[in-house]
């Protein structure tokens, strides 16, 4: 649909997803057995995930680890906004 239809341009395909130029940012669709229905998931990228933990925890923002499983070496976590919607926060060597 989002190639086929829309004409967004196929920037990765993977085994359980691919990833689409969406103008200035990436359309991310992904398979997640653990989730029974669509969902939008926000990414935020930064230079430090360390200091972005702190940041958000100073804040009251709380990790999100049950989401979904991530690679062992991957430089990011997951949190979410009060009102639930998924962040998923990468630094810049996972973008």
């Amino acid at each position: 649909f989002y190639r086929d239809t829309l004409g967004l341009p196929l920037i990765e395909e993977e085994k359980d997803g691919c990833i689409f130029q969406f103008g200035p940012n990436r359309l991310w669709i992904d398979s997640v057995p653990n989730l029974s229905h669509s969902d939008i998931w926000l990414e935020l990228e930064t230079n430090d995930t360390e200091a972005a933990a702190a940041f958000l925890k100073v804040h009251g923002v709380i990790g999100r680890d049950e989401v979904e499983q991530l690679r062992e070496d991957f430089n990011g976590f997951f949190i979410s906004a009060p009102n639930g919607v998924i962040h998923l926060v990468v630094g810049p060597e996972d973008v």
